[in-house]
C-alpha cells in the first residue's frame, strides 16, 4: 500500500461523507432509530457508512473493513485492517450540537497508525500525512485537492495548570473524580474523537475515558494523537491501548500529552 495513496483516499472518503452527513443535518426532520444495544441510528450513520465501505473496498479489496455499522465485520480477526465510525458522536448529530466526526483507521499489529478525523459541522479536518505526522487542513475544504496543511504536535503540559478535555454526552461522576485528582486551569467539553484531536492540538494535556467505548470510536483519533507526538493508554496499568480486541471493545483510557504526570486508579 503506497503510504501517499492511502492518506489521499482516507482523506477524500472522510470528506465525501461528511457531506452526505450535512446534506441530512441539515434535512428539517431525519429519523433516529435504536439499535440492539440502544445507542442510536441515523440515515446519516448507514449513508455514510456505504459510502465510506465501498471506497476502501474499491481502493484497498485485500484489506479487510470493520465498520460499526455492519455486524458482521465485528468478528473479522486480523492483524492489518482498516476500521470506520462513519458518523462518530450520533447523540451529537441528534441534539444539533455539532460535535460529530466521521472516523477512519489503518491499523497494523495492534497499533493505529494511519488515521483523519472529520468534523464537518465545525469545519475541522485531522489527518496523519504519508509519513504519520498529524495535520490539520485549513478550510474549505476540496476533495480532490488538499488546501493549506499545519502540522500539529502536542503541547508542553504543566502538571501544575493542566488543560483537561472530557465528553460532552459521557461525563460521570467517577470521570469527574479523575480528574479532581488533577491540578486544572481549564477545562473544555468535546463530543466524539474530537477530544484525541484537541490534544494533538496543543488545545488539551489529558483526555480520560471512564466509560465504554468501542475501537471504532478511537483508532482515528489515537492516530491522529500519536502522529502529534501523544500516548493513549490503558486506565487500569497504563499499558498501551491495543487494537484487534475480541468485540473490538476497549477498556478506559487515557488520551494525553507527554510530561502529564498520571494519577494512578484510585
Amino acid at each position: 500500500m503506497d503510504p501517499a495513496t492511502l492518506t489521499a483516499t482516507l482523506r477524500r472518503l472522510a470528506l465525501e461523507a461528511g457531506d452526505r452527513i450535512m446534506e441530512i443535518y441539515g434535512a428539517e426532520d431525519f429519523e433516529v432509530r435504536a439499535k440492539s444495544d440502544d445507542s442510536p441510528v441515523t440515515a446519516a450513520d448507514e449513508a455514510a457508512d456505504a459510502l465510506i465501505f465501498a471506497g476502501l473496498r474499491a481502493a484497498f479489496p485485500d484489506i479487510p473493513v470493520v465498520t460499526e455499522e455492519q455486524a458482521d465485520s465485528h468478528s473479522l480477526d486480523a492483524a492489518r485492517f482498516l476500521i470506520v465510525d462513519p458518523l462518530d458522536g450520533t447523540k451529537e448529530f441528534v441534539q444539533r450540537r455539532g460535535d460529530f466526526t466521521v472516523n477512519i483507521a489503518l491499523v497494523e499489529n495492534g497499533v493505529p497508525v494511519r488515521g483523519v478525523v472529520y468534523a464537518p459541522a465545525r469545519g475541522r479536518l485531522f489527518y496523519t500525512d504519508a509519513d504519520g505526522r498529524a495535520v490539520e487542513e485549513d478550510g474549505p475544504f476540496d476533495p480532490a485537492t488538499p488546501g493549506a496543511l499545519r502540522p500539529l504536535a502536542v503541547r508542553k503540559p504543566d502538571n501544575a495548570a493542566l488543560i483537561v478535555v472530557a465528553s460532552k454526552s459521557h461525563r460521570d461522576a467517577a470521570t469527574d473524580a479523575y480528574i479532581a485528582r488533577y491540578a486544572v486551569a481549564d477545562f473544555t467539553s468535546a463530543g466524539s474523537s474530537l477530544k484525541f484531536c484537541l490534544v494533538a492540538a496543543g488545545e488539551a494535556d489529558l483526555y480520560p475515558r471512564l466509560g465504554r467505548t468501542m475501537e471504532w470510536d478511537t483508532a482515528a483519533g489515537h492516530a491522529v494523537l500519536a502522529g502529534a507526538g501523544g500516548r493513549v493508554v490503558r486506565f487500569d496499568d497504563h499499558a498501551p491501548l491495543r487494537y484487534g480486541k475480541p468485540g473490538y471493545e476497549n477498556p478506559f483510557f487515557i488520551a494525553y500529552a507527554p510530561g502529564v504526570t498520571l494519577m494512578d486508579p484510585a
